[in-house]
């Protein structure tokens, strides 16, 4: 895999912070091309140090108020490949990790409100074969969001 260089760390840490700005306004920023910046920009991504873009939608204005992190105990570690296609189904499953630790799994949630919560925990995610027991916290603010640093 190819490195990346001091340029290509400025310009992740620019359109990191607006994936909208135009690569004119990169290329002035980083007194290079508009050419040297596509180019850039377009060997991140097939070096995949750039994985995807788009826009970030907020939950809360959508209806969506409670959100959730549930650790999740398997009967056996190796039913998680099992049980992922299950939570796929799941719409409000925004986030899915095979973690080590007390749970098996930890997955975030978004859900309407505590009564449809409630619906997707005991109704759907309970009863998952294989899901032996599941442990919830609820998020009451997010105080940090960002990426990694470049």
């Amino acid at each position: 895999m190819d490195k990346i260089d001091k340029l290509d760390r400025k310009i992740l840490e620019i359109i990191s912070q607006n994936a909208r700005i135009p690569f004119k306004d990169v290329a002035e920023i980083c007194n290079v091309s508009r050419a040297a910046i596509h180019q850039r920009v377009q060997k991140m991504i097939e070096m995949k140090v750039i994985v995807g873009s788009g826009y970030h939608i907020n939950p809360h204005a959508l209806g969506y108020n409670t959100c959730t992190y549930i650790g999740v105990k398997l009967e056996r570690g190796s039913m998680y490949k099992d049980v992922v296609p299950e939570f796929e189904k799941i719409f409000e499953i925004v986030e899915c990790h095979f973690t080590t630790g007390p749970y098996t799994m930890l997955i975030k949630l978004y859900a309407k409100d505590n009564e449809h919560f409630m619906e997707l925990l005991n109704g759907r995610i309970q009863e998952i074969p294989g899901v032996i027991s599941t442990e919830t916290l609820i998020s009451l603010r997010q105080s940090i969001k960002r990426e990694v640093p470049v």
